[in-house]
């Protein structure tokens, strides 16, 4: 076996040397190696959330055009009246396979006369007395909302009870303890 000049010439003791030399470079490229696939993997990850966001967000915008449309079939089937029977159920056909398409995608209309008024939901236009329905709570549906899985999607626009007329004797309004106009229970 014959040895080449530069190992004739390289003093002993050096090989375990250069030995853990070479082990300290492979590591150090052995990191650098999994920092570059770690760092990899999040830019494929941001990229893939990013583009989600932007296909949502055209696809939010899209729905909420096919909202406003929506709205002109709740109105037109609101004022049929006296339009043939065999248009009001074309209409309806419509307006059904419509709402099925948006379900479909996951919109779907919240309720909300009878609720209590939540400004996360709803969109207050108005206050109206109404002995009917408790105070803070919504007494009429102007504009129907719609939620896009758990996001609200376009909150609905509502009147909100302010409950009933306290009832009013001699100028002022009664006292619910004594019966009497004006005051509290204590004067």
């Amino acid at each position: 076996m014959e040895t080449s000049d530069e190992e004739k010439n390289r003093p002993p003791g050096n090989e375990s040397a250069e030995i853990e030399r070479l082990k300290n470079e492979l590591q150090r490229e052995h990191d650098l190696y999994l920092r570059a696939l770690a760092d990899y993997e999040n830019y494929r990850k941001r990229s893939d959330r990013e583009r989600a966001t932007a296909a949502r967000s055209g696809k939010r915008e899209v729905i909420l055009s096919l909202l406003d449309l929506l709205d002109g079939f709740d109105l037109a089937l609101r004022h049929m009246g006296d339009a043939p029977a065999s248009i009001t159920e074309g209409i309806d056909a419509l307006h059904r396979k419509f709402l099925g398409l948006l379900q479909a995608q996951g919109v779907t209309p919240m309720r909300t006369v009878g609720e209590t008024f939540d400004p996360q939901f709803h969109d207050a236009i108005g206050l109206v007395e109404n002995e009917e329905v408790p105070p803070g709570r919504v007494a009429e549906e102007v504009q129907r909302g719609y939620r896009w899985g758990d996001e609200v999607l376009r909150p609905a626009r509502v009147v909100v009870s302010s409950g009933a007329q306290p009832p009013v004797r001699d100028g002022g309004p009664v006292d619910g303890a004594s019966g009497e106009p004006g005051g509290s229970p204590e004067e």
